[in-house]
């Protein structure tokens, strides 16, 4: 059990069937999971997701990356490699005990002081590396945030000033990082830049709808198509206010007097490969096994959902509606699945985040029979200390309240005093959002079977 209200969420059997299925996406996700299933090493020989590699070939092996998961990630690898690992270091807002790489913590998804400390040594470890370097590169989900290298005359307050723009712009992770990339001394291929010629070894897990390797993390080991041009571009189409030093640098960058970030024909590359070994389809399909355990018929809408939480929220309801109507495109009962990243445009001073809005809005006309649940698999939801949320049609009494949370972005509140935060602290993974929505079959279309109306 990882949600730690767990017991108080759970009053009905759909709200249950619903934290049955996130848990089980949500530890699906886990590295000590996907890295044992995805990494062995026979003899000399390092099996990395259907690639080799002749350990003997190098005169060390070092763990190098960063993201909410990368301290478990180099957990799971020391698990595999053992003292075959010399050294290593990753930046982490979750660390944990590890035996032969260090852990510097950061924080997520504000940039911090800590993290560019840590990422500093990051960088000179990665400084080290010769042609006799094997380095697996830990990247997960949230490593943009942790990874923070202020470029040139760049400062972290002018990072921090960037990131809470683009993050309550409702901009996407693609538009969000081509910003990002240029502002950094690691990202967009950067650090395999200053790794090469040692051979890199990316071990990917994607919060990144597509697993485009330029874009989770920011890709710092990873070829970047985009350009100064696009995240200029980026500030211009959301009429964002950053520092003037990131303006300038985006303009200088634009005009070719700063160095563009390496892309695909770059000589960095030469040496390195990239292996996703989990992604958002990874969470799906444990979530979709457990809700056929319990009897219901699960169906996949897709791993890629994205665009505001809100207008997400209502597609999501009224597929479910139909299916509670008349049986399509599955018979209840059944729970509705889908991944993938929404975002909120801000303009309130609330708290809360993407998913708990996704709920909240979704709970606004929510027919009996329909329960509702969202979270981000890294547990932590917006900027705050939630990891989503769950609703059914009694949790809301009044629509105005609702509608007034989410005007002013404030519904963890909201949901707070409805018994609907689902809270699980960090989660060791980062592999997208995941929504559960459970529809019971139209005889218990009342939300309550008799057994849970008898705990009432």
């Amino acid at each position: 059990m990882m949600i730690e209200n767990r017991a108080q969420l759970a009053t009905t059997d759909a709200r249950d069937v619903a934290l049955a299925c996130l848990e089980a996406g949500i530890d699906a996700g886990h590295p000590r999971r996907v890295i044992h299933e995805a990494i062995a090493l026979e003899g000399e020989t390092l099996h990395v997701a259907g690639a080799t590699y002749d350990c003997s070939a190098y005169d060390e092996i070092v763990v190098l990356g960063g993201g909410n998961a990368a301290a478990h990630v180099a957990v799971a690898l020391e698990d595999v490699l053992g003292d075959r690992i010399d050294r290593g270091v990753v930046v982490t807002d979750d660390p944990t005990e590890t035996e032969y790489v260090t852990i510097c913590e950061g924080d997520h998804p504000v940039p911090s002081e800590r993290g560019v400390a840590g990422t500093r040594r990051l960088l000179e470890a990665a400084g080290t590396a010769d042609e006799r370097t094997l380095v697996l590169a830990a990247i997960t989900g949230g490593g943009s945030a942790l990874m923070a290298a202020p470029a040139g005359d760049l400062s972290l307050a002018d990072l921090q000033a960037t990131t809470d723009a683009l993050l309550e712009s409702g901009a996407d992770i693609h538009e969000i990082n081509a910003v990002r990339k240029h502002c950094s001394a690691l990202k967009g291929g950067q650090l395999a830049r200053r790794l090469a010629p040692a051979t890199v070894v990316g071990i990917l897990l994607s919060d990144v709808v597509g697993n485009d390797l330029s874009v989770i993390a920011s890709g710092p080991v990873a070829p970047d198509e985009s350009t100064f041009e696009d995240g200029r571009s980026v500030i211009d189409r959301y009429d964002l206010d950053v520092p003037e030093t990131v303006a300038d640098r985006l303009e200088r960058g634009r005009a070719g007097a700063i160095p563009e970030t390496p892309g695909p024909d770059d000589p960095a590359f030469e040496r390195v490969s990239n292996h996703i070994v989990a992604d958002g389809m990874t969470v799906l399909e444990a979530a979709r096994e457990v809700a056929a355990e319990h009897g219901y018929d699960p169906l996949m809408l897709s791993a890629r959902v994205r665009g505001e939480a809100r207008e997400a929220a209502t597609t999501h309801v009224a597929i479910a509606e139909e299916v509670l109507a008349t049986g399509v495109p599955v018979s209840p009962p059944a729970v509705l699945l889908s991944g993938g990243e929404t975002t909120v445009t801000v303009t309130g001073d609330g708290t809360g985040g993407p998913n708990q809005e996704f709920v909240t809005s979704a709970a606004l006309d929510l027919e009996p029979g329909i329960t509702v649940a969202a979270v981000d698999t890294d547990g932590i939801d917006g900027a705050s200390d939630a990891a989503g949320g769950v609703v059914d049609d009694r949790t809301v009494d009044t629509s105005e309240r609702a509608r007034d949370a989410l005007a002013a972005n404030d519904v963890f509140p909201y949901l707070a005093d409805r018994n609907g935060l689902i809270k699980t602290g960090p989660t060791g993974t980062n592999l997208n959002d995941l929504r559960v929505l459970v529809v019971a079959e139209p005889s218990a279309a009342d939300g309550r079977t008799a057994d849970e109306a008898s705990r009432r």
